[in-house]
């Protein structure tokens, strides 16, 4: 049994996107995998979230939100507004250590940065990962700005004693410009280790069959994939 936490370094990053990848090379290897949203905001009751991606993209039917608020807010903000009792991390820790007794792996989707705040003490993504004992994948941008962000969120999981998976760029263009380019070597630096992915622009859109495809050129062979770091740095970077 293997939990891999997924946060990212801002909202908007491709987190989803990135879960879903992880989540079809693991189906297409025949793992039993469940993937956990822990709390999902900025959806209403009856409207699509975060996981029915997952499930239209992976195809993966095994998944769990525990704590649903309609306002676009951090979850404690979210709870907050609405009224209701914010989710506690702490459980949320027992159902996915539940989950991963009987499941290859267990995938764990965080909301927006990896210090957002699910509770009024502070509790965050960092904080379920150390308990669980799982690596968490950062998702990254790839523009200007993602070189302090990247750095400013493995720094904080380094003082937390968490252990990264790996950096994965959840939306590499077409046509990346001068900064994005630049900022591969420079983020392989802050990682101190190769890059473990990069997905297309516009993965989120594919077809199943597409998608797994972009999975596998798009992430490391550590997550299932062949994504080539070292070609890629060479093909985008000259």
């Amino acid at each position: 049994m293997s939990v891999l936490v997924v946060t990212g370094t801002c909202t908007g990053v491709g987190k989803t996107v990135v879960t879903a990848a992880l989540a079809a090379l693991a189906a297409a290897r025949g793992a039993p995998v469940a993937v956990v949203k822990p709390g999902q905001t900025g959806v209403a009751e009856g409207e699509p979230g975060d996981l029915d991606d997952v499930r239209r993209l992976a195809g993966v039917d095994d998944l769990h939100e525990f704590a649903r608020f309609p306002d676009p807010l951090s979850p404690a903000a979210a709870a907050r507004r609405a009224g209701v009792p914010p989710l506690r991390l702490a459980d949320v820790t027992k159902h996915v250590q539940e989950l991963a007794a009987t499941r290859r792996l267990v995938l764990v989707e965080g909301a927006g940065g990896l210090l957002v705040r699910y509770d009024e003490e502070g509790t965050t993504i960092a904080d379920l990962a150390r308990w669980l004992g799982a690596a968490v994948v950062v998702v990254a941008r790839p523009d200007l700005g993602t070189l302090n962000h990247t750095a400013l969120t493995l720094e904080a999981m380094a003082h937390r004693g968490v252990q990264l998976a790996g950096v994965v760029l959840g939306s590499w263009p077409d046509d990346p410009d001068l900064a994005m380019r630049s900022n591969i070597r420079d983020l392989e630096t802050i990682a101190a280790r190769p890059l473990a992915g990069a997905l297309p622009a516009g993965a989120g859109s594919l077809d199943p069959a597409e998608f797994l495809v972009a999975a596998h050129r798009g992430l490391a062979p550590a997550f299932g994939g062949a994504f080539d770091a070292a070609a890629f740095r060479d093909k985008e970077i000259m």
